[in-house]
């Protein structure tokens, strides 16, 4: 596991481009999309009851300082065209400080910095696909606000069982943890069960690996759940998800510990979520599986 701990981690950014509907790859460096889903960004207003509880010195600031480290597309990453970053958890921070009365400032940091710059001050809060757990609940509150564990995609049509995949072609990220854990520990239970290995199929870029199922090179790939979310999205028809979303964690937004601020942002997402708002933010990106009924701070088990 990388040193983030995180199911960000286990992707290790998902670091390419997954771009239009045929998944034409492109350079790595840039992981950036050549468009973005309009529906996401939702007509949100001001809701004076939740935006009279912001703490005073936020308030007077008229924004949120929020850190965030990119790429990890479809959560956060930058447009080409604009040089903005935006992804789903953008679209959900920028409705959520519209509840506020407030604007989201991002501020690009190193991953590991965030959480650190935010007990100090520096930031109001984190917004980078930050898995709540219980080491890191330790330090920082966290605002839940989406479920993400691994998932698999399968060519349309065609049936894979995650847990049965005993003889088949599974593509993966390389330094992924589907790619160092699970499709290694699935494959020692064939074995051991005197059934064939799975032949783990390891690519750079996690786009490699969507264009190889694409293709019929694999019979499926394992990737964190947004990220095979969007690219099954991205791909149209050509692939779909295969079996249940497993190894899930919640997403969570770190705070200062004890700040005032952390139920103000869990009472926004849950407004989101309670009038539809935030469905239909998730639904834009296609992570819809993900999506939460009951935002908390702190919901590691």
């Amino acid at each position: 596991m990388s040193v983030r701990n995180s199911l960000r981690g286990r992707a290790l950014r998902a670091a390419c481009v997954l771009a239009g509907g045929a998944l034409a790859l492109t350079a790595c460096t840039s992981n950036s999309e050549t468009t973005q889903p309009e529906a996401g960004k939702v007509d949100v207003a001001k809701v004076d009851t939740i935006a009279g509880k912001v703490p005073d010195n936020i308030k007077s600031t008229g924004k949120l300082t929020v850190g965030v480290n990119v790429p990890y597309q479809p959560n956060e990453y930058r447009d080409p065209s604009s040089g903005k970053i935006v992804g789903f958890d953008v679209d959900l921070m920028d409705a959520v400080a519209k509840v506020l009365g407030l604007s989201a400032d991002y501020k690009e940091a190193d991953f590991e910095k965030i959480i650190p710059a935010i007990e100090a001050g520096t930031y109001n809060l984190g917004m980078s696909s930050f898995t709540d757990n219980k080491e890191r609940e330790k330090t920082a509150d966290f605002v839940t606000y989406f479920n993400a564990g691994s998932q698999w995609a399968q060519q349309k049509g065609k049936t894979i069982d995650p847990d049965n995949a005993c003889g088949k072609r599974v593509a993966v990220q390389r330094t992924t943890v589907q790619d160092t854990d699970e499709i290694p520990a699935k494959s020692a239970k064939c074995v051991a069960a005197g059934k064939p290995e799975i032949t783990k199929v390891a690519y750079d870029e996690q786009a490699q690996a969507a264009r190889a199922l694409v293709d019929g090179q694999v019979d499926a790939f394992s990737a964190d759940s947004p990220v095979t979310a969007y690219a099954v999205k991205q791909a149209g028809d050509k692939i779909e998800l295969a079996g249940k979303i497993f190894d899930s964690a919640p997403y969570g937004w770190p705070v200062q510990k004890g700040s005032a601020l952390g139920p103000v942002l869990q009472e926004a997402v849950q407004y989101l979520i309670d009038n539809g708002q935030y469905k239909k933010i998730a639904e834009a990106w296609g992570v819809q599986e993900g999506a939460i009924s009951k935002s908390v701070i702190n919901g590691a088990s």
